[in-house]
C-alpha cells in the first residue's frame, strides 16, 4: 500500500519557515536532506519539507508557480484539546496570525486554523471521539 512521506511546501524563505515549525512544534531537522534549496522536518508519521522557489524550475513547473491563494492545507495532531489552546498563542509568538479561534467542529475535532509567516494555512487539531 502506498503512504504519505512528505508534504513540501514552496517557502520565500525555507530557514526561517521551517524555523517557525521546528519552533511551534518541535520537528527536528532532517540534517542528512539540507541544502541551500530544501529543509526537512520528521513530523514523526510523515515529513514537512520546505522548497525555495527556485525549485520551480529545477522540477520543470516555473509555469504554475502562480503563488496567490490557498493551495494546500497543513493540518498538525496534538495530543489532547489543552494542546490546542496551549499551541495556539505559541503559533502567535512565533508568527503566526489567527484565523479561526480554538472551536469544537461538527465532526468533533477541536481546532485552530492559522496562517505560518509565510501566509500558508495550517490547523492544529484535536480528533474529540
Amino acid at each position: 500500500m502506498a503512504h504519505l512521506s512528505y508534504v513540501n511546501v514552496f517557502a520565500k524563505d525555507v530557514v526561517a519557515l521551517s524555523g517557525f515549525y521546528q519552533q511551534v512544534f518541535g520537528f527536528a531537522e532532517i540534517e542528512s536532506i539540507r541544502s541551500p534549496i530544501f529543509r526537512g522536518l520528521d513530523t514523526g508519521k510523515s515529513s514537512l519539507g520546505f522548497n525555495a522557489l527556485e525549485a520551480y524550475e529545477l522540477l520543470q513547473l516555473a509555469d504554475f508557480a502562480d503563488t496567490r491563494g490557498v493551495k494546500f492545507l497543513l493540518n498538525i495532531d496534538v495530543y489532547s484539546q489543552a494542546d490546542v489552546d496551549r499551541m495556539v498563542p505559541v503559533a502567535l509568538a512565533a508568527g503566526a496570525t489567527l484565523v479561526k479561534a480554538p472551536y469544537e467542529t461538527y465532526y468533533h475535532w477541536y481546532q485552530a486554523v492559522l496562517l505560518d509567516p509565510e501566509g500558508n494555512v495550517f490547523r492544529i487539531n484535536f480528533m474529540m471521539h
